[in-house]
């Protein structure tokens, strides 16, 4: 069986998870979270303890699939997750209004972006943006769909990137 599927998962205190017959749902001081289970993968809990059984060999890919997303509910509801952002340019400005976020990033016009439900935008100054949430899938998928806006580019490394991202430059022509 993989390595990732006979880890179990420990459930921290102030956690709560039920195993209905095809999902499960966490919940946790952060929020709530629901995720359908695969047909062929099964879950039992031991007092703080969640262990993922597959229904048979061919099974355990999905095994270790199913136990990452449970364990990743668990974690967002406990400690939730965060990406942060930077903005590189000149006249490059993040700012936040409720829920939503306006971005100035060279063009003639500003950019608006509305947060759903369950994720929250801050700009804790006019180049960061931080964003937070209790599911991992969604707080990654707004992230990427800030930067799409004006990803970096190669020559000045100018645009939306992570804050852990290295752009790579190139070199300019030469006359």
């Amino acid at each position: 069986m993989s390595r990732i599927a006979k880890a179990p998962i420990e459930l921290p205190s102030g956690v709560e998870i039920k195993i209905a017959a095809n999902e499960v749902s966490v919940k946790g001081p952060k929020g709530n979270l629901v995720q359908k289970l695969h047909p062929k993968v099964s879950l039992e809990q031991e007092d703080n303890i969640v262990t993922v059984k597959p229904a048979g060999n061919s099974d355990i890919p999905m095994a270790g699939t199913m136990r990452s997303l449970v364990n990743n509910m668990v974690v967002g509801v406990s400690n939730g997750f965060e990406k942060k952002l930077t903005l590189v340019g000149v006249g490059y400005r993040a700012q936040v209004q409720g829920s939503k976020l306006t971005l100035a990033l060279g063009y003639s016009h500003p950019i608006e972006y509305t947060a759903p439900d369950g994720v929250t935008i801050e700009a804790p100054s006019q180049t960061e943006i931080v964003v937070k949430g209790c599911d991992k899938q969604k707080v990654g998928q707004i992230a990427s769909e800030i930067r799409a806006f004006r990803p970096p580019e190669p020559y000045k490394g100018k645009g939306v990137r992570y804050s852990d991202e290295r752009v790579v430059r190139k070199e300019a022509k030469k006359a």
